[in-house]
């Protein structure tokens, strides 16, 4: 290693976002029993003193890349309700089925990374907070687009068909997932 590329390593600002982002990566390949110190240590490029620095122990990496999961899930879901703000409820039930189809492909893996650390938080009280903002956020969005009673409804329904989408032997289709999703969240017609 060259001189400059170790003093670049050795002054590296954002090497503990680096960490956790590998252990978002990690969870996602590995599952949480794949965490370890010395498995970030070497993806991420990094000494493994450097990871007990920034994160203690395993359950700080873990509590780490759960607040980075659902921060970015978050921020997403904000985003995604600016953008819709003007739609009919029809119209956003159509993007929430999307939504949940994103789940079978581009959005699996940071799916497959919410889900390990929501079951994480069922037996690490101090991680729910973290846990449950995704749910808190959607909620909170979904409420001048659809009703509070149908936005309280849209995150557990959500979460549920993506889990069963992503774990059926034949994934549903779209259309059947805006089925469940028209019938839940959308005024019933007389």
């Amino acid at each position: 290693m060259t001189e400059k590329a170790r003093r670049t390593r050795r002054h590296d600002p954002n090497r503990r976002e680096r960490i956790a982002e590998v252990a978002e990566e990690l969870i996602a390949e590995r599952g949480l029993e794949g965490l370890t110190h010395r498995a970030i240590a070497e993806r991420a490029d990094v000494s493994l003193s450097s990871t007990t620095y920034h994160f203690a122990d395993r359950e700080a990496l873990i509590r780490a890349a759960l607040e980075r999961a659902a921060e970015r899930f978050a921020s997403f879901v904000r985003h995604w309700a600016e953008a819709h703000a003007d739609a009919d409820p029809e119209q956003v039930v159509e993007a929430l089925t999307d939504g949940v189809m994103a789940c079978l492909g581009e959005g699996r893996t940071a799916m497959v990374v919410e889900y390990e650390l929501h079951a994480a938080a069922l037996r690490r009280p101090e991680l729910r907070e973290a846990a449950s903002l995704p749910a808190r956020t959607t909620a909170e969005t979904l409420a001048p687009l659809l009703g509070p009673t149908a936005a309280a409804t849209a995150a557990p329904l959500m979460t549920g068909l993506c889990l069963h989408a992503m774990n059926a032997p034949v994934p549903p289709t779209r259309d059947e997932v805006l089925a469940v999703l028209a019938h839940a969240l959308l005024p019933r017609r007389p």
